[in-house]
């Protein structure tokens, strides 16, 4: 005998149209949840790239909004965001994505960090229209794989107070070539009855790089191509901290903090600065027109020089598939034209692309009007890598190194006595080979 139906009563139909309506509805709300991938994004100097991280950010979302850009707090240097990745790969709470200083990417490349970015591009029919030439890829090399990608390049060059170099008898459209005229000039600034002072090399930059910036401009190199001698003891180096004394003896730069020469520079107060071309931004805004700002190249002191490329690349942490595809589209358009884009008018530092510089739309028409941006560009000749020293002891080299120039600059000791201790210091972190 069949069982009996039951005869469909109005709740249960409309239990049952409900439950429909729910099936039939939910599962694009839930696809919709499920589909958001969420990154994380690691950057540091956040006097620099706060703001201009939450704008590619905020755009990038805004274009692929599958993808979720969560950023972590920014770290205050390339040193500290370093250690932060060193924990993190420990702990096992790595980044997806993460913005590290070109000469740092030989140490977590050295723990198996990054991801070869290599395949990513390969395998991507967009890479090619992306104007990452091959020579500015190089720098996100090490070895045969590419560790990570430009996002922003700079150089070191030359800032100048217009009217402090017109005053002191120079001119603002043919400025020094050689140290030897920066430091004729910035005597000829200095004024302690004006509260006046002519100039500032930051010696202390990160990863040695000013440091690297004055020998490399004398023929010198850091270490030899085996890497198993120091070489910035030799005549290169040896010219390189005499000029660095010489700015403090006969330039009269003062023993101060680079907190304190950009309050003086903005101020109207300081003559002149070098500094990195990713401070141009940030040059322009403080100043905001109150004295004419004009920069010039870094001086070449030999038929051999050379200036070491600064900046960082975009790296990728991730090791789930999902969130490397969400990760590489990131790195993809953050280093690509539109947030290179971006990056420059924000900033002073290069792009890694060659594409934005000759459109319209981008910033052919924002070098035009802005030629103190061209100045980096224009160095491109001579441009090399940012050194960074083999071994366990990298960001203890760095301390190293720094602490001697101190000594230099605040005449405790002379260029003759400190650089066979600082070379002999710097050897002994070196790892013997073999």
């Amino acid at each position: 005998m069949q069982a009996k139906t039951p005869a469909p009563n109005r709740r249960r139909l409309l239990a049952g149209t409900a439950a429909a309506a729910s099936t039939l509805a939910m599962p694009a709300i839930v696809r919709g949840q499920t589909a958001v991938t969420e990154i994380t994004v690691a950057y540091s100097i956040p006097v620099l790239f706060k703001d201009l991280m939450e704008s590619v950010a905020r755009e990038f979302m805004a274009r692929h909004p599958s993808i979720r850009v969560t950023l972590r707090a920014p770290e205050s240097g390339y040193e500290e965001i370093m250690q932060r990745n060193l924990r993190d790969a420990i702990t096992r709470t790595l980044p997806d994505v993460a913005f590290h200083g070109l000469n740092r990417q030989r140490t977590l490349a050295e723990r198996n960090i990054p991801v070869d970015l290599k395949p990513f591009m390969d395998a991507d029919p967009q890479t090619k229209a992306l104007g990452f030439s091959p020579s500015l890829l190089s720098l996100g090399q090490v070895g045969p794989k590419q560790t990570g990608i430009g996002f922003s390049l700079s150089t070191p060059i030359l800032y100048f107070n217009g009217q402090m170099v017109k005053e002191a008898g120079g001119d603002p459209t043919k400025l020094p070539t050689r140290w030897d005229e920066v430091i004729q000039l910035a005597a000829a600034m200095t004024d302690p009855a004006k509260n006046r002072t002519g100039m500032f090399f930051d010696w202390t930059i990160t990863g040695n790089w000013s440091w690297q910036g004055l020998v490399f401009s004398h023929g010198g190199s850091m270490m030899d191509p085996t890497e198993t001698r120091v070489t910035f003891g030799e005549e290169p180096g040896r010219q390189a901290l005499g000029v660095l004394r010489r700015m403090v003896e006969q330039g009269r730069m003062p023993d101060i903090r680079p907190e304190t020469m950009f309050q003086d520079f903005f101020a109207g107060r300081m003559g002149m600065s070098m500094q990195s071309t990713a401070q141009l931004g940030r040059y322009n805004r403080e100043i905001g027109g109150r004295f004419p700002l004009a920069c010039a190249r870094y001086p070449l002191s030999a038929a051999s020089a050379r200036v070491p490329a600064g900046g960082n690349v975009a790296m990728m942490f991730a090791t789930d598939p999902a969130r490397q595809k969400a990760a590489w589209e990131f790195i993809k358009f953050a280093c690509g034209p539109e947030g290179a884009t971006m990056m420059v008018k924000a900033t002073g530092y290069m792009p890694a692309t060659t594409l934005p510089a000759t459109r319209k739309d981008m910033l052919a028409d924002f070098y035009a009007a802005n030629p103190n941006h061209l100045i980096s560009i224009g160095q491109q000749d001579v441009i090399t890598g940012w050194y960074a020293f083999p071994g366990q002891n990298a960001l203890r080299i760095t301390d190293v190194i720094n602490d001697h120039l101190q000594t230099v600059v605040a005449r405790r000791e002379t260029p003759e006595a400190v650089l066979p201790k600082m070379t002999a210091d710097v050897q002994r972190l070196v790892p013997v080979k073999g």
